[in-house]
């Protein structure tokens, strides 16, 4: 039977928490927000609708919400293209090509808008490995809601049970429980000290996983 695996992006294709998080804090800035690093790891995974709404909320912030947003998505961009460095997380080239050729759909569901998406998988050369693409402007509920991961097991047709989730983020982990999927929780240190525990499997580098050990733990009831 077929198995799919779904890969989030931010946080497992590339190491992008760090630019996201210098955007947000210029922005944060600008707005008088004071948060604690604990407080802005918290909302890593969600989409910028569900940060900002709660944060102009929290503040009673009389701003544009939508501006907020492309305002952070315009700075956040400009620095991913400036970035001649940007590379994929290590060994996740390897693994996806690997899955890809042993018959695996792939589909990639991330909070971010399809423009950056594009934009990463181009340079990585990896577009052509995923069946299909979700992203945050697919969905009406951003994570921990399992929307996402539900869209994009139905853009394959393949049963919650039979896909895995690659997660960094808490609250994406939620979501692919939510989703009654298996989920693979990897520890970037630059995500915020995310709280992996409801992972089936808990990572620190993708070499410690195989096309063998994600269909030995799909196939796990």
């Amino acid at each position: 039977m077929k198995q799919c695996v779904i890969f989030d992006m931010d946080g497992v294709i590339i190491d992008s928490e760090p630019i996201h998080k210098a955007s947000e804090k210029a922005i944060f800035r600008l707005l008088k927000i004071s948060l604690t690093e604990e407080e802005h790891n918290a909302f890593v995974g969600t989409t910028d609708e569900t940060m900002w709404i709660s944060l102009v909320e929290s503040f009673n912030l009389t701003v544009n919400v939508d501006e907020i947003i492309q305002l952070k998505k315009s700075l956040y961009f400009e620095s991913l293209k400036q970035n001649e460095n940007i590379q994929p997380i290590c060994f996740i080239p390897k693994l996806i090509a690997g899955l890809h050729k042993k018959g695996f759909s792939l589909v990639l569901a991330s909070s971010a808008p399809r423009e950056q998406i594009d934009f990463i998988l181009d340079a990585f050369n990896l577009k052509l490995y995923f069946q299909s693409i979700i992203s945050g402007e697919d969905v009406k509920n951003g994570k921990p809601n399992p929307e996402i991961f539900i869209k994009a097991a139905e853009a394959v047709g393949i049963k919650p049970g039979k896909c895995i989730v690659i997660e960094d983020s808490l609250n994406g982990i939620i979501a692919a429980k939510k989703a009654d999927m298996k989920c693979i929780g990897y520890y970037n240190p630059h995500s915020g000290n995310q709280n992996l525990s409801q992972a089936d499997m808990i990572i620190t580098s993708f070499d410690q996983i195989s096309v063998k050990s994600i269909k030995k733990l799909i196939s796990v009831s």
